[in-house]
């Protein structure tokens, strides 16, 4: 059964090719396509399009398929084409007449796109809520190992003196900015396109701004051309912010996977959360960041994945929007995961001591020997010279004590700072207000 289907029967290669994973990708979209229709409905009542017993008899039924899905007992049947036939269906089979009714003032274009708005919104909740889960992991971490010093590196040759509090720390604040492209994204996901239709409006009365507010959306998408030209674009945003924090995770699994080499030694984690080799007694492999990290870089192709599935396609919708659910939602799923096994890898790390006792990073220490110097009055080049010949001649003998007190060094985390940050961020959601609404809408 479809919602457009008149008297002719599809043909069903037609059918399956058109429908694809519809069914399955859907499900995913059930609670939001319930909530659309039981916010959508209560404005229809308001302009007189259904009476205040239908709109009770619709609710009533819509709060039933609402708890089915909740419970895990809602499934879409094979003769159905998508979620909003699915629910439609079952409204008309369980109270009739009225069921037929909630369509009115709307399209099966503009019913995707809120579905995608609100689910896209709850995904980003997630999100955003595994990501400061993962970010109070690293400033807990910072704050605990901060004297332990480790080598910094550019070209992967050891440069200057790190520490383990620089290292988590960098990871915190990169998470922080990675949260603000995250906003951005919610910011566009937080617009209502309900009562677009089509793409072109309606000529009943609607009243858009009340489904805005019983949603619990910040603001309308205005102009309905444009309500239907986002969808792709939304999707391309949020690509990009799941983009940003998937870098900084494959970024820090990288490290994880230095560290841990026998060549490195600079942290472990238990025998129980590695892996073996069947022919290898002694490998205890990285395969949670390994994999942390080749997801997190498929992640990164996201955006692009997307804006060539959507470049040149004119205004108006078109069925190759339907695809891009393929690529996103497992994608959402995914960095979901990765957030959570991060955190609790990181709940499990051990950090060696004194890692820089070993002479081969006395170089480590030659920069902090020549700014010595030039704190002393001999001019910098000079001072690097002089530094350069006893490395040279084999005499250089650092005093590897280190003396760094500017903001963001080692001996000045800025932890406080950078947890206000994001904090900021964070509070610039209100996830609160949309909580509200929905709870207001389906009690």
């Amino acid at each position: 059964m479809k919602i457009w289907q008149k008297n002719i029967e599809v043909n069903k290669g037609i059918e399956a090719f058109t429908v694809g994973k519809d069914r399955e990708l859907d499900l995913q979209m059930a609670a939001f396509d319930v909530l659309g229709s039981l916010a959508h409905v209560e404005m229809l009542a308001s302009i007189n399009l259904l009476t205040a017993y239908e709109l009770a008899e619709v609710q009533t039924a819509l709060k039933v398929i609402y708890k089915e899905i909740e419970e895990g007992k809602f499934t879409i049947d094979d003769s159905v084409e998508d979620v909003h036939s699915q629910v439609e269906w079952l409204l008309t089979q369980r109270i009739g007449e009225a069921g037929k009714k909630i369509h009115s003032g709307r399209s099966r274009n503009d019913q995707v796109l809120v579905d995608l708005k609100l689910y896209f919104r709850a995904c980003i909740q997630e999100m955003v809520e595994n990501t400061s889960t993962l970010f109070n992991q690293l400033i807990l971490l910072s704050n605990t190992h901060k004297d332990k010093l480790l080598p910094g590196y550019t070209h992967l040759q050891i440069a200057m003196p790190s520490s383990f509090g620089l290292w988590f720390g960098a990871y915190a604040e990169s998470l922080a900015d990675d949260m603000e492209l995250m906003l951005a994204a919610y910011k566009v996901c937080n617009k209502n396109p309900l009562g677009s239709a089509a793409g072109y409006g309606s000529s009943f009365p609607l009243n858009r701004t009340m489904t805005t507010e019983l949603l619990g959306f910040e603001k309308l998408n205005y102009n309905v051309v444009y309500a239907q030209m986002g969808r792709g674009k939304t999707e391309r945003i949020l690509g990009q912010a799941m983009s940003s924090v998937a870098a900084t995770l494959a970024k820090m699994a990288m490290d994880v996977c230095l560290f841990i080499n026998q060549n490195f030694g600079f942290i472990t984690f238990p025998d129980e959360l590695t892996t073996g080799s069947s022919i290898m007694p002694h490998k205890k492999n990285p395969d949670v960041f390994e994999l942390i990290r080749s997801r997190c870089n498929k992640i990164q192709a996201l955006p692009n994945e997307i804006a060539m599935m959507t470049t040149n396609l004119p205004s108006g919708y078109h069925r190759d929007l339907q695809l891009l659910k393929e690529n996103l939602f497992p994608a959402i799923t995914s960095l979901n995961e990765c957030l959570e096994m991060c955190t609790f890898m990181l709940q499990n790390i051990t950090v060696k001591d004194h890692i820089l006792d070993d002479k081969k990073y006395d170089y480590l220490f030659s920069v902090d020997v020549v700014n010595e110097l030039a704190l002393s009055g001999t001019p910098f080049r000079e001072a690097y010279k002089i530094v350069g010949e006893t490395i040279d001649n084999g005499t250089f003998a650092p005093n590897k004590t280190v003396k760094h007190t500017h903001e963001g060094s080692i001996g000045n985390l800025c932890n406080p700072e950078i947890e206000t940050m994001m904090n900021e961020v964070l509070a610039q959601f209100k996830f609160e207000k949309v909580n509200k609404a929905i709870a207001d809408l389906v009690k």
